[in-house]
């Protein structure tokens, strides 16, 4: 089962995505994309801990996410967003090798037997993007929300930490 939440920055995502796996299992699972990119990043990463207690287990993986995952758990990837800047990344900033190495790591993720509650940010909704190399990010991180969304059993829109029920 793929449960799938996007929202934009500070809207509640994490929160109902760690409420939702913690209905589903006594022990979750949290699947941290992130890299520690400065000290701003890590006081996050920091603050997003202290909001889990002693019943998670915390695992990180920062591009091939199906080979991090143990079998039939209750799983929060958080997020895609740091997951896809990973994957940018390590392609050199090509929109299209990127997108397609994200495609098949996504497709190995949809035979998972757990379920699967996976974080995303819903980036293309505010300004246009300056540069060639942030429009190729926001184009990348779009196909990959929809390719997530059609596949995932249940969606949810997050605003203002209300979720909205999209599928």
């Amino acid at each position: 089962m793929i449960t799938y939440i996007s929202g934009g920055e500070r809207s509640g995502k994490s929160s109902f995505a760690q409420q939702t796996a913690l209905n589903h299992s006594d022990t979750p699972i949290y699947l941290a994309t992130a890299k520690k990119w400065d000290e701003d990043f890590e006081e996050r990463i920091h603050r997003h801990q202290q909001d889990r207690n002693q019943q998670w287990t915390t695992i990180e993986a920062q591009i091939e996410l199906s080979t991090a995952l143990s079998f039939n758990q209750t799983v929060v990837i958080d997020c895609v967003t740091l997951w896809l800047t990973n994957i940018f990344s390590a392609n050199q900033y090509d929109r299209d090798r990127s997108f397609a190495q994200t495609q098949i790591e996504f497709e190995k993720l949809t035979h998972y037997d757990g379920h699967l509650i996976i974080i995303s940010n819903e980036i293309g909704m505010g300004l246009h993007a300056e540069s060639k190399m942030g429009r190729d990010f926001v184009e990348l991180q779009g196909w990959t929300n929809q390719l997530i969304a059609k596949t995932a059993d249940q969606a949810y829109f997050m605003v203002s930490g209300l979720p909205l029920q999209t599928k």
